[in-house]
């Protein structure tokens, strides 16, 4: 595609390499946006001495959110013009009051240069109508086409598939590189190959998927969408239906199957004049059960190829046809192994690929030996674990990132937290969501305390604020997990209906499971009602404080998607036979918040 500069990256950047060495440095840094960006935990909120609100935020930052309330706060990280702020005065003028910001105090300096640092290091996520022509795409898609998809999936599909399309198109005429076949890395349902393979694009697509449920709800599909038949049985309809009379029990029904071997013509067995359907011959698309651990996919193409050689009159010495792999969220590493695939394998000429689940990515580079002055993470086994994984297929990607020198050590890194929070997605939150998931938080947050208190879970110790902001030597601090960590997981949507009823439907899940239990029945049996009221009532000022903790990992988290998204551009720029590598939106962010679509071709 011809694309204006290689990635969406904000315009007051030169170029692409100074908007990276910039936000390489910000990353690396920045204390504060190591604490808040996998640094801290909602369950840590209330267990700790100060909590992670007092120990985590400048007292500037606390006095001025304060004053304001949460919608507030939101428009200030989100979309409130801060060259507003420039001048000090601004509000008060031809006014004897002093300057203020809707009705409140205007916000502390150094918040304002965070709020602008995480901005410019986040990349641009508007769709332009260059990006993708028609971008409502809803109408582009025939119905027996769109079935089974929602209003948001009908857009990915039909922005995606127009996008590919075009890109290939590009190809045949840039590079002279006909691209034969589309192949898309965890299919699922297969509504983007659906899509490719009918009008008005009539593309081939292999669809790989672990999953064989899927790939038998994408042939159902396929025939729903009417671009597969369905397998006609011809059977003998006064046999069939003696057959079912006198079939009452196992023994008769195992005597009464009728056996394809000695079955006489045309009783329950396929048509011969059409002969049992092969939806893969019938249709431009082939189903392969597949997992895959890396990139190469030499075995999987030589089946694609023997498929296809096997019903065609070509020779087998044929050369593989031309390839481009595709995906539509690709969860974790296996966007990884798309973009590898380009390098892997001689026939793929072409990656098109949008990424998601960052949670599920693994971690390539060790824990750093020496980690930031200040420690507010409770140590737990999941975070260890996953740290700690060394995975050559995980991030990240790029030597730049892997090599990258700083002060405490080398290498990108975030953890699980920081990614998990890459996937949320705050401009697009209502004031619905934000009441909805900042009282589930709380809720869960405060279940926590009483499972410390009830001594259930062991507490993480005292934190001294002075060690937080770096005045003192944290050591001191100590940091206990011999108990075995709590999950509770999700809850049904009634349990939410106030804290008294999340606190029943809590012990109730717990009591059942194997690991707590004994410990929950014997420490919380005697839990009153009035006991968990309490609880509430003492810390419901603390809900907003969890909220604006929450609105601000979210926040910052924009940059980590930005530099896991830049990690993979890079590891194709680095890559000697790839001609060309960008990054683009494809989607409306509103409608698909991962909307990024990561872009390598050959020469």
């Amino acid at each position: 595609m011809s694309v204006v500069k290689p990635m969406p990256f904000p315009n007051h950047f030169v170029d692409v390499d100074q908007y990276i060495t910039s936000m390489l440095c910000f990353i690396t840094s920045s204390e504060l946006f190591q604490h808040i960006c996998g640094g801290v935990h909602i369950l840590d909120f209330i267990t700790q001495e100060p909590d992670l609100y007092e120990a985590l935020l400048p007292d500037d930052w606390r006095q001025f959110f304060g004053c304001h309330d949460m919608a507030d706060i939101l428009d200030l990280l989100l979309r409130e013009d801060l060259d507003l702020f420039v001048e000090p005065d601004l509000y008060a003028k031809n006014t004897d009051k002093k300057s203020e910001w809707r009705k409140g105090p205007t916000p502390p300096v150094s918040l304002l240069e965070y709020v602008r640092d995480i901005r410019r290091h986040s990349l641009d996520r508007t769709l332009h109508q260059h990006d993708t022509a028609g971008s409502s795409g809803s109408s582009e898609l025939a119905r027996h086409i769109a079935v089974g998809m929602n209003a948001k999936k009908i857009h990915e599909v039909s922005n995606l598939a127009r996008y590919v399309d075009s890109l290939s198109s590009e190809l045949s005429s840039k590079y002279s590189c006909q691209i034969d076949q589309f192949v898309d890395f965890g299919s699922g349902q297969n509504y983007l190959g659906r899509a490719l393979a009918s009008p008005p694009y009539e593309k081939r697509v292999i669809a790989l998927e672990s999953k064989p449920l899927n790939i038998d709800g994408a042939r159902n599909m396929d025939i729903m969408a009417k671009l597969a038949k369905k397998e006609v049985v011809m059977r003998n309809k006064k046999q069939h239906r003696s057959g079912l009379q006198g079939s009452n029990s196992p023994q008769k029904k195992l005597q009464n199957a009728p056996d394809r071997q000695s079955a006489p013509p045309n009783h329950d067995m396929p048509s011969p004049a059409s002969g049992k359907f092969s939806r893969d011959e019938e249709s431009n698309m082939q189903y392969i059960e597949t997992t895959l651990y890396d990139g190469n996919l030499s075995s999987t193409l030589s089946k694609i190829n023997q498929t296809s050689s096997s019903s065609s009159t070509r020779p087998s010495t044929i050369q593989p046809p031309n390839s481009m792999v595709i995906s539509l969220h690709s969860c974790g590493n296996l966007l990884h192994h798309g973009l590898r695939s380009l390098t892997l394998n001689p026939s793929v000429r072409a990656v098109a690929m949008v990424g998601c689940c960052y949670n599920l990515l693994t971690e390539r580079l060790p824990p750093l030996q020496r980690p930031p002055s200040t420690n507010l993470r409770v140590p737990n086994a999941r975070l260890t674990q996953t740290s700690s994984t060394c995975d050559l297929h995980g991030f990240p990607m790029s030597e730049r990132f892997l090599g990258y020198k700083h002060s405490n050590g080398t290498g990108i890194r975030f953890n699980i937290t920081a990614r998990m929070m890459a996937v949320q997605a705050p401009h697009n939150w209502t004031q619905a969501d934000c009441d909805s998931f900042f009282t589930k938080h709380f809720f869960r947050a405060l279940f926590q305390r009483i499972l410390l208190d009830k001594g259930i879970i062991d507490g993480p110790g005292t934190v001294h604020s002075e060690d937080i902001k770096g005045r003192h030597d944290p050591k001191g601090v100590e940091r206990s997990g011999r108990k075995e960590p709590v999950i509770l997981g999700s809850l049904r949507k009634s349990a939410y209906a106030s804290f008294l009823t999340y606190v029943r439907a809590a012990i109730s899940k717990l009591s059942a499971s194997q690991s707590h239990g004994a410990l929950v029945a014997q420490h919380l049996a005697d839990l009153t009602d009035e006991e968990v009221q309490s609880y509430e009532a003492k810390y419901a000022h603390k809900k907003k404080h969890l909220s604006i903790v929450w609105s601000l990992m979210a926040f910052s988290a924009q940059v980590v998607e930005s530099a896991i998204v830049v990690d993979r551009w890079s590891w194709l720029r680095e890559q000697e036979v790839v001609k060309e590598a960008w990054v683009e939106n494809v989607f409306e962010y509103g409608i698909s918040p991962r909307n990024l679509v990561v872009c390598g071709v050959k020469g």
